[in-house]
């Protein structure tokens, strides 16, 4: 009996010491990284969820500017390394990544690291998925193609991410009513309004689930 209850007790410990350990996320990023900076800004002071890297393929991405004002290490990856998912996996297991969030990343994400990483991949796409989405629709594509069309309304979508462009499971869109004669750029500015108030709050929805399931 003695034997189990210091069993027991090292175990609720060990939980214990588990939730009380902030829940680190990696940021994917290939533009100007605007959603990356207000997911930085989000969690600046937070004790539950901490941003513990950036990553780039795009040596001209944005976040090379800010990280260090957030003091985030910022790492770009190698030439073809944004396909090499076992190498990808290591980078972030390394840094003690719990959840992987891709801010306008525009690369496909391989299946050794979707299988690692099991709905701990969050995306986020300008606009109703499954409409406009899939290969070779991102920024201001997309807008192009949501005025062209003759759509009302767009909006971005939060979803979980597969091995396949926009295809995993939605958790969240919101909609903007399209003005009459709007071009895409205006379209880009009421979309990324919704993304960045909304990004960050759902990041946080994950990363709270995550914790009360012990990560």
């Amino acid at each position: 009996m003695f034997f189990h209850g210091v069993s027991q007790s090292l175990r609720i410990f060990a939980a214990k010491s588990k939730l009380s350990q902030p829940i680190s996320i990696a940021i994917l990023a290939s533009g100007g990284g605007s959603n990356a900076r207000r997911m930085l800004e989000y969690f600046q002071h937070s004790e539950q969820v901490r941003v513990a890297l950036l990553m780039s393929n795009n040596p001209h991405s944005g976040i090379f500017d800010f990280a260090p004002t957030f003091g985030v290490p910022a790492l770009l990856m190698p030439p073809g390394k944004h396909r090499d998912g076992v190498w990808l996996r290591e980078q972030l297991r390394a840094a003690g990544i719990d959840l992987v969030v891709l801010a306008g990343y525009l690369k496909l994400i391989p299946a050794e690291l979707t299988a690692a990483f099991p709905d701990r991949i969050l995306n986020i796409h300008p606009s109703l998925l499954p409409r406009f989405g899939g290969k070779g629709m991102y920024g201001m594509k997309v807008h192009e193609s949501v005025i062209s069309s003759g759509e009302t309304e767009s909006g971005m979508t939060i979803h979980y991410v597969n091995e396949r462009y926009d295809e995993g499971e939605v958790l969240f869109q919101a909609k903007v009513a399209i003005g009459p004669g709007w071009t895409p750029q205006q379209l880009q500015q009421a979309v990324q309004k919704l993304e960045h108030e909304y990004f960050p709050v759902w990041v946080e929805k994950v990363c709270m689930n995550l914790r009360q399931l012990g990560k």
